[in-house]
């Protein structure tokens, strides 16, 4: 996309949006540009394919775009609330003033906020896929064994049309590789859903981010430094970071990630069992077979993958004792976040 082409689709929107003759009208505009899978977030993922000398201009229009249209769209919803355009009795003025609270974020999408803005200052963008998942693109192209306990329909939500409900957001990762060459630099948070019995530490639908690196002669160190620079700033610039040898389908080698205790600094407490480390991440350098699946050559690109489990952080950071909490919508809870 060009400026000529971000002019017309700005004039198209705003257009659109003046023209609006009711909430339902003003509403599909809105759904249309500024949604998440709306026009307006996928023009700002063509940034990167703008020219250097384009860029800055191309950036401040679709920041105009953005700021007009959210503005005309609050226009016409307010509007329309009052009644004038149905021709009701509109707002009263003589009402008395309520107060209303103002809301906070949830805390798993704060939590998720601010991983993503992490890796995306190191040039990850965020890939999406669906909830609904094919076989193949959760187990098969995962180099998961047709044996594998994670496959059985006690460990996963199975669906009458053959597809299942996701286990991680993996397969976005499997979609994204299938439809891009390398290099490759994503992230991918979403929901997962898994059959575990609910209780102060697992639930059967819960948060993940899952990132992926491709490119020629991609290594180990390039996953430590990636990792331990995600740990500083997540964590701070005191925390430490240890890698421990495992076992993923998807990855070899493996590791397992821990980042030392951020409530007693390492000494041991209650909280990390008196061991100073506690358990963030899993990781490791892409497996050749799965590159074969999505038809990458394995002998000319190297990657590497990683994974956590959003919620696992957030009780972290919030000293957050039960996951069931950040599910119950209890505003009183709710509202110290």
């Amino acid at each position: 996309m060009n400026l000529q082409d971000l002019n017309d689709l700005k004039a198209k929107a705003l257009g659109e949006a003046q023209n609006a003759v009711d909430a339902a009208a003003i509403e599909a505009v809105r759904i249309e540009y500024l949604s998440r899978k709306g026009l307006l977030p996928q023009v700002m993922q063509e940034l990167k394919n703008v020219s250097k000398e384009e860029k800055p201009l191309f950036g401040k229009t679709v920041n105009e775009l953005k700021n007009e249209l959210t503005e005309l769209i609050k226009q016409k919803q307010a509007e329309f609330a009052g009644g004038t355009a149905s021709g009701g009795a509109g707002f009263d003025l003589t009402q008395p003033g309520q107060w209303q609270g103002l809301g906070t974020r949830h805390p798993i999408t704060q939590i998720t906020d601010r991983i993503t803005g992490i890796f995306q200052t190191l040039g990850f963008t965020v890939a999406d896929g669906p909830d609904v998942e094919t076989v193949w693109n959760n187990f098969d192209a995962l180099n998961t064994p047709a044996d594998h306990p994670s496959r059985d329909e006690q460990d996963t939500f199975y669906l009458e049309s053959g597809e299942l409900m996701r286990c991680h957001t993996s397969p976005v990762q499997v979609r994204y590789m299938m439809e891009h060459k390398p290099p490759v630099r994503i992230i991918s948070p979403g929901r997962c859903y898994r059959r575990d019995t609910p209780d102060a530490t697992h639930s059967a639908n819960f948060h993940q981010v899952e990132g992926l690196y491709v490119d020629e002669n991609v290594s180990l160190a390039d996953l430590k430094g990636t990792l331990s620079y995600f740990a500083k700033e997540m964590m701070g610039p005191d925390v430490k970071i240890r890698f421990r040898p495992h076992f993923f389908p998807f990855t070899e080698p493996s590791v397992e990630v821990d980042f030392t205790c951020h409530v007693c600094n390492g000494k041991g407490c209650r909280v990390c069992k008196n061991s100073g480390w506690i358990e963030i991440l899993g990781a490791g350098m892409v497996d050749p077979n799965v590159f074969e699946s999505v038809g990458y050559d394995a002998e000319k690109v190297s990657g590497f993958a990683f994974g956590m489990g959003i919620e696992r952080i957030t009780m972290i950071l919030f000293g957050i004792h039960d996951i069931r909490n950040l599910y119950e919508n209890d505003v009183r809870f709710l509202s110290q976040f």
